[in-house]
């Protein structure tokens, strides 16, 4: 997959392509159905496939202060966008200026003049320029203008439930991280650095490794539970316990990720790992001694054994 900064990355000579366009965080099953139909119908023409996608977050630019959660951050998007088979990942720099673009200059200068759109796929909920102000029919309408077709793809729904990034957000945000799951096609996924912490977990037979995670990760809530730890470079991943909260039990202030990895004793310090939450096993509670703490977590260790397999 090719991967642009920017629509005028574009080569010289570039031919037509189909085109789809969102923010996709989360690359969720209804981002799915839309890229999938997108890599179908360009295979069926005999062009790319184009996935525009934006960075930072539009919301970050037009409303500062209200970036929302992030279910996938840009190099994990990048990932699960490549495995669906598209040509092309054009990440578009999300300015103030970008925010301003009228919907038809939008279209003009990204799908005619850079990306050649034979057709454009989109979402049924779609909006795009200044305000938001385009909509699926206006599209349609400059389609034939400019000489490109549109094709709605329907959302993506289980039970009457829609899936969508704000869903699966509040999914997150609850701790219901098998909910999260059901929508994504996946576990959710948080990422982050190992850094040393109090040492506190090593102290009470559970050495654990501290996250250190972008500041707009979309973190479960507070509460402890059954994870796959995924290591750069290892295709095997570990089963983990992991504690997501404050360490109310020692009076602790800041809110951490910390993983205790089961059946490995090695130094994590310093890699960048993968945390796939599976299963929420129980909320965070405080312990008036250290000895019923260490019994609980020995408890969520066998609970996470038996979650994972």
């Amino acid at each position: 997959m090719q991967r642009w900064r920017g629509y005028d990355a574009a080569p010289g000579g570039w031919g037509r392509s189909v085109v789809t366009i969102g923010v996709f965080d989360g690359v969720h099953k209804g981002h799915q159905a839309t890229i999938g139909h997108a890599v179908a119908r360009a295979r069926e023409l005999g062009v790319q496939s184009v996935v525009v996608t934006f960075d930072p977050h539009p919301a970050e630019v037009v409303r500062p202060g209200s970036h929302p959660a992030v279910l996938t951050e840009p190099a994990r998007k990048a990932e699960l966008i490549e495995a669906l088979g598209v040509d092309v990942l054009c990440v578009v720099p999300f300015t103030p200026e970008f925010s301003r673009v009228p919907a038809e200059a939008f279209v003009h200068d990204i799908l005619v003049q850079h990306l050649h759109a034979a057709l454009v796929v989109v979402g049924e909920n779609f909006r795009f320029g200044h305000r938001a102000a385009g909509d699926v029919a206006l599209l349609e309408r400059l389609g034939r203008t400019f000489g490109f077709s549109v094709e709605g793809a329907p959302l993506v729904a289980e039970d009457s439930t829609v899936f969508s990034s704000t869903y699966i957000r509040a999914c997150v945000d609850a701790g219901d991280v098998a909910a999260a799951a059901a929508a994504l096609g996946r576990p959710h996924r948080v990422e982050g650095v190992v850094v040393r912490g109090d040492q506190r977990g090593r102290e009470l037979g559970f050495p654990t490794a501290n996250l250190l995670c972008h500041r707009y990760v979309a973190v479960p809530a507070d509460g402890v539970y059954a994870a796959r730890l995924v290591r750069r470079g290892h295709r095997k991943w570990l089963a983990a316990a992991v504690s997501v909260g404050t360490n109310p039990t020692f009076s602790g202030l800041e809110r951490r990720v910390e993983a205790y990895a089961l059946d490995f004793s090695g130094d994590l310090y310093g890699e960048r790992l993968a945390l796939d939450f599976v299963t929420h096993l129980r909320g965070q509670v405080r312990y008036d001694a250290v000895e019923p703490l260490i019994a609980q977590i020995a408890e969520d260790v066998e609970r996470t054994r038996r979650a994972l397999g």
